[in-house]
């Protein structure tokens, strides 16, 4: 399976429009490629916090609009990133879109753990409740968003749901980038398991963000890692090396609590 991830560079003085045509035009550009992957809330920036009321959008709004043609125009499965989504009753939801390459919603996950410290994201988001993984014909995905890196509990769910590949959409600060190294492969080695970590570049909201979008294989090897730009890296996956890992080193058979 060949996985593409973008690493998109978002900045104050680009348009959410512009940003978002831009970006499907990248993504048709990977049509050599299985999957697609995009970083977390890339249209507005993940610290733009003042932009999460005006631009919030539903399910069905301009995002999933432009990345449903895009993906369907490449022909791949392209995990959108997430958007600042508004439900029917109003809530807020950080809300991460995995399109099938015919273009169709293929799954939502809602952001289960919102950053801020009672401030920011963690007040003007609502929590998701629910693990969500994703059928592909050779894997499946597991999915996770930036702050939910740090809950490994998590991991171990997603892992139980049968999930193969986890993929993490991420706004990561630059100021914790070796934290963003160290717990993506911590989470390749713990749950034996392909790990595909997009996150953004540039500086928004006055935060630089980490970049150092990474592919980390099930034994925790690094494949593939982005500079601190906008870039692009992509990577031939083995479908079957999931459960050779496993099975040449059960340590997953070997946990007593759950």
């Amino acid at each position: 399976m060949r996985a593409s991830l973008i690493q998109i560079a978002v900045s104050d003085g680009e348009s959410v429009a512009a940003r978002r045509a831009r970006v499907a035009d990248v993504v048709r550009e990977q049509s050599g490629s299985d999957l697609v992957v995009l970083p977390e809330l890339w249209t507005v920036g993940a610290f733009a916090y003042e932009q999460f009321e005006t631009e919030a959008e539903p399910l069905d709004g301009p995002t999933y609009e432009a990345m449903s043609k895009a993906a369907s125009d490449a022909g791949v499965w392209l995990h959108a990133g997430s958007v600042v989504e508004r439900a029917g009753d109003g809530s807020l939801y950080n809300t991460a879109l995995v399109l099938s390459p015919a273009g169709e919603l293929a799954a939502t996950y809602r952001k289960i753990h919102r950053f801020g410290f009672d401030q920011g994201e963690a007040v003007l988001m609502s929590a998701g409740e629910s693990l969500t993984t994703v059928a592909l014909p050779e894997q499946v995905l597991g999915i996770a968003t930036c702050y939910d890196l740090r809950f490994p509990e998590l991991f171990r769910g997603l892992v139980d749901a049968g999930a193969t590949t986890m993929v993490v959409a991420a706004g990561w600060p630059a100021r914790r980038r070796a934290h963003w190294t160290l717990l993506n492969r911590a989470r390749a080695v713990e749950d034996q398991s392909y790990v595909l970590a997009c996150g953004l570049a540039g500086t928004h909201a006055g935060v630089e963000q980490a970049g150092h979008s990474l592919v980390v294989d099930p034994w925790g090897e690094v494949l593939a890692e982005a500079g601190t730009g906008e870039d692009v890296i992509t990577v031939e996956l083995d479908p079957a090396k999931v459960a050779e890992t496993r099975e040449q080193f059960p340590a997953l058979k070997d946990r007593r609590l759950h």
